[in-house]
């Protein structure tokens, strides 16, 4: 008795009315769950085709590698290696579970040191925005703030004058006399002043020509500190 889908010995053997074919009972329900056909013969078939066979209970035998003592052991081997490979596994996964630990713990050791700085940043300005409250002066301290106007901007008192008009800020009329009588007097004394006979005329510069040229002094590179004029030597035009 052999099943038609495995061909093996069913544990549930059932037997269907129309082919008379044997299945095991779980492969044939879920194929005509999914198809609603015979496997083998593709004709319409239900559950209520199906007819359970009443069998004693089968005893599977064992494998031809339980035989026999290398059998055993070839299979000792697989299960061994198979074991190996598993505790591998776990190693692997135990060593990135560490990994994450440290790098979780070292982030949270950072986080605890920026906090503590950032606590420490906030007690000293706290403690300096006291000292700076104490250091105001009282008189500070009862001082009005200037009016302000519903527009934002500071109102401005105006003073008003003795013939009624508003004082505008800025100069003065006195400080105005002050400034005229001074420009009066510095015109004057420019138009009273004369050219010197012995400067030389603008003709006289322009024939001028240029005899050697010496650089000034520099801190890299010396040069001249001062010049003078013998009075035999005299400069042609």
């Amino acid at each position: 008795m052999i099943c038609a889908i495995s061909g093996e010995v069913p544990d549930e053997p059932v037997v269907s009315k129309r082919s008379g074919l044997l299945f095991e009972r779980r492969l044939i329900e879920r194929y005509i769950e999914d198809h609603g056909k015979c496997p083998v013969t593709k004709e319409e078939l239900s559950m209520d085709d199906i007819v359970l066979v009443k069998t004693n209970k089968v005893v599977r035998p064992r494998p031809l590698q339980a035989a026999s003592i290398p059998g055993l052991l070839g299979i000792f081997q697989n299960e061994w290696d198979a074991l190996m490979l598993s505790n591998f596994a776990l190693e692997q996964q135990l060593h990135t579970a560490r990994q994450e630990l440290s790098h979780a713990l070292y982030q949270h050791d950072a986080a605890c040191r920026v906090i503590a700085r950032l606590k420490k940043e906030r007690d000293e300005s706290r403690a300096l925005l006291a000292l700076a409250e104490r250091q105001i002066p009282a008189s500070m301290a009862g001082v009005a703030p200037a009016a302000v106007v519903s527009n934002g901007k500071r109102a401005m008192e105006d003073e008003i004058g003795p013939d009624g008009k508003k004082i505008r800020p800025g100069i003065n009329p006195v400080m105005i006399d002050e400034l005229t009588e001074c420009n009066t007097m510095l015109s004057a004394q420019r138009k009273k002043r004369q050219v010197p006979p012995s400067l030389a005329s603008i003709d006289e510069l322009e024939r001028y020509t240029q005899i050697s040229s010496h650089p000034l002094h520099k801190t890299n590179k010396p040069g001249i500190l001062s010049m003078d004029i013998h009075p035999s030597k005299l400069l042609d035009s």
